[in-house]
């Protein structure tokens, strides 16, 4: 009996783990991966580091850290921060008692973090794998060393990882648990103020401001070019993450009329006809719509240099990578001019057959991706490590 309520007290005592997410999509991630883990075990104690979503979903986060990812190359107030970073996570790990370590693609910083972790004896769980198969896999033997489980979302990556010798399985796409399964394309212009039969473009500038400083200027630029001749309406998407004052300068300086929608990019989506959104996440999103888009996307001449020997991919799209082909046009770095994406813009307008074979390979992508639930479902196994 003594053993038996030993073992009960220690099924029951209250499990303690770390979530670590990076950019924008990761909080999201992580948010509803925590509400997956409450709904499952309501007396967890989650700490984290993320962002506004993580805490609103319960995650107690570590104060003063609200990202650990790194967009190209860093300059040295970055770099020190980053620093700074690692080696408070990791002292955090060495001395905080955890039932699991879960980390949230962001690679740069966590697979560094997931050493320490496993070297601590920690459970630690990869969640939204790191894109070796793309550019990096002299990480594989890294992910093989500290990685107890990782859960994938694309379907593709299973096999992949499974082939490497890391256990692994694919638990569906999490944005499948956020977007609705249809939207009522009339209600959301009402909403909007936009007529309801004209033509749309969505915007999408992305979610860091580097990106939106750089990319939406010349996504306007393209509008501009392109609205002197056919006039259209332009919906614009504000990340959380964007300070509203950024937006409204550019587009003041832009000259254009724009109607900016806060905080709803999947609303944006539904609305518009056609988008023009930066490479990340939000390309899945779009595909899942249903909307169809082109790609843009630029970094530094020396990241982009760096990458073009490292990338063993022709497209960077998510969209285009779950399709292992070209479906939405990328415009990528020296081709993301306003000229070249306003030529795009008339072209795709002008291709009604175009715009619906884009739609038919999107349905596509949409299926491959697995069905609602991935959230839960990892929330499943990780807390299946936490109880080990």
């Amino acid at each position: 009996m003594a053993v038996l309520s030993i073992a009960r007290a220690v099924s029951e005592r209250m499990r303690r783990i770390f979530i670590v997410t990076g950019e924008a999509s990761g909080d999201l991630h992580g948010a509803n991966l925590a509400k997956a883990l409450f709904a499952l075990r309501p007396s967890l104690s989650l700490i984290g580091v993320g962002g506004s979503k993580m805490a609103e979903a319960g995650v107690q986060l570590l104060p003063g850290i609200d990202r650990v990812d790194a967009i190209g190359v860093p300059g040295f107030a970055q770099l020190w921060r980053g620093v700074r970073t690692l080696s408070r996570l990791k002292r955090f790990l060495r001395m905080t008692p955890l039932d699991a370590v879960v980390f949230i693609d962001s690679p740069g910083m966590n697979l560094r973090l997931a050493k320490t972790a496993a070297k601590m004896g920690h459970r630690v769980v990869y969640y939204i794998a790191p894109q070796v198969w793309a550019w990096g896999a002299r990480r594989l033997e890294v992910i093989r060393r500290t990685v107890d489980r990782l859960l994938v979302i694309l379907p593709f990556e299973e096999s992949y990882f499974r082939a490497a010798g890391i256990p692994c399985e694919f638990v569906g796409h999490p944005l499948l648990d956020v977007i609705a399964p249809s939207y009522h394309k009339p209600a959301l212009r009402a909403q909007f103020g936009l007529s309801p039969h004209g033509f749309v473009l969505g915007l999408l500038p992305g979610s860091r401001v580097h990106e939106v400083e750089q990319f939406l200027p010349v996504m306007l630029d393209a509008v501009k070019r392109v609205h002197d001749h056919e006039p259209f309406e332009c919906l614009l998407a504000r990340a959380e993450s964007i300070p509203a004052q950024l937006v409204e300068r550019i587009v003041i300086q832009s000259g254009l009329k724009v109607k900016v929608v806060a905080n709803q990019a999947n609303e944006v989506m539904a609305a518009s006809d056609l988008l023009v959104t930066a490479s990340g996440t939000a390309t899945l999103q779009a595909a899942i719509i249903g909307t169809p888009m082109m790609i843009v996307y630029r970094v530094s001449w020396v990241t982009y240099r760096v990458a073009k020997l490292l990338v063993r991919i022709p497209y960077i799209g998510l969209v285009n990578i779950v399709a292992g082909r070209f479906v939405a046009p990328e415009l990528i770095q020296d081709q993301m001019t306003a000229e070249r994406l306003a030529g795009e813009i008339r072209q795709l307008r002008e291709n009604p057959q175009r715009l619906e074979a884009m739609r038919a390979d999107f349905q596509h992508i949409r299926q491959a991706l697995g069905g609602p639930g991935a959230s839960k479902r990892a929330a499943e196994r990780v807390l299946a490590e936490a109880m080990r």
